[in-house]
């Protein structure tokens, strides 16, 4: 049974919070500060010192995890209002995409074994590089455990974030829907917030890349799970 005043008071701690480092970070631009990081690490010292069970934090909090989809498909308008682009370098997004699915499965399932983790953080690290929604519908007949999923999910979009911009600038890309590309296949959402700040174009490729990532992943899970494991 959970508590739920409490649950309710994590909800709008959580809004709270959240609004309050985006504002931090529009200031500051630290990557301690970023709000994938910042926010979560708050909530975490909250809960330990306030000694809240995970059960009243979610009870309610639940709500901003399924907001996840509408936020994903939302991503469609900018794809739509450019279709002419889309096109243009129809080709080089699909083999692109597919490619990138294949080597983030492949590189991360590999490296896994190679550490000798355990079977359930290898299917959970599988489907890391494509947004939460289709990360967590692609884990469930690979047999991957949600939670882990999920975090895996945010550290692989906030480092993609990260190092993104390093990365073009050392290997000289400048193209805007390379750069869109690369972010939206390998950091999913975050990368696609960050390529709508570099402009218009690569906002949009990385939305499209992001979505059909995810969709190339949902499809291709069941058969992901038995040539991988």
């Amino acid at each position: 049974m959970t508590n739920l005043p409490l649950s309710l008071f994590c909800l709008g701690l959580t809004l709270a919070l959240y609004y309050l480092n985006k504002r931090l970070w529009r200031r500051f631009r630290k990557l301690p500060l970023m709000p994938l990081v910042f926010t979560p690490l708050l909530l975490v010292a909250v809960l330990v010192f306030g000694h809240i069970s995970y059960q009243n934090y979610i009870a309610q909090s639940h709500w901003l995890i399924w907001l996840l989809g509408p936020a994903t498909i939302a991503f469609a308008v900018p794809v739509y209002e450019n279709l002419a682009l889309i096109r243009r370098h129809w080709m080089s997004l699909c083999a692109g995409t597919l490619t990138a699915t294949v080597v983030a499965v492949t590189s991360s399932v590999w490296l896994a074994r190679w550490l000798m983790l355990s079977d359930e953080i290898q299917r959970s690290l599988a489907v890391r590089s494509i947004t939460t929604p289709f990360a967590l519908a692609a884990a469930a007949p690979m047999g991957g455990q949600p939670d882990l999923v999920a975090l895996f999910v945010v550290v692989t979009g906030v480092f993609g974030m990260a190092v993104g911009d390093v990365l073009f600038l050392r290997l000289a890309i400048r193209e805007g829907v390379a750069k869109g590309a690369a972010l939206g296949a390998a950091s999913h959402g975050a990368g696609t917030a960050r390529s709508c700040e570099m402009g218009p174009q690569e906002g949009m490729v990385a939305s499209l890349v992001m979505m059909l990532s995810g969709v190339i992943m949902v499809l291709a899970a069941p058969l992901v799970a038995r040539l991988l494991f």
